[in-house]
């Protein structure tokens, strides 16, 4: 019997903003991995650094974005990687980022963007990554999220 190792390397974060428009998702055009395609931030966890932690350094590392408030999205991205013939599990966090934040995109992204719910569903390339979406809306913006997800960073 064969066993597909199941991975969890790397987090995903969903950044929100309130505009005047209503709750915005910022999508990041990629360069390299997925080229073209319109993703969340995503990132490799570093040795010695909790999740929450990555999601933190890749948010500041990929926009230049400091955060308002991160939560866990109570929720993990998961698809199958066939060149690894493994199961990847992405734990999802959920970033506040203000009205007025500059992006300042790395190496990784050409483009930005800020946009509705129902246009990000439109323009991610994966289920996984609408199912994030649509759940992340429901729970962080249709209604309050739960305050036992907020994570306090320490100092």
């Amino acid at each position: 019997m064969q066993e597909i190792p199941i991975r969890s390397f790397a987090v995903s974060v969903v950044v929100i903003r309130h505009g005047e428009a209503g709750a915005e998702v910022l999508l990041l055009r990629r360069t390299r991995s997925l080229a073209g395609e319109w993703c969340q931030i995503a990132g490799a966890i570093e040795p010695g650094e909790t999740a929450w932690q990555a999601a933190l350094r890749e948010t500041r590392e990929e926009t230049g974005l400091a955060l308002q408030r991160l939560y866990s999205a109570d929720i993990c991205e998961q698809f199958y990687e066939a060149d690894r013939d493994a199961i990847s599990l992405l734990p999802v966090f959920v970033g506040f980022a203000p009205p007025d934040a500059a992006v300042r995109l790395n190496p990784e992204h050409s483009e930005f963007r800020w946009v509705g719910f129902d246009e990000a569903i439109e323009m991610v390339p994966f289920a996984g990554q609408r199912h994030v979406l649509r759940h992340v809306q429901r729970e962080f913006i249709d209604r309050e999220p739960s305050r036992w997800l907020l994570i306090h960073p320490r100092s």
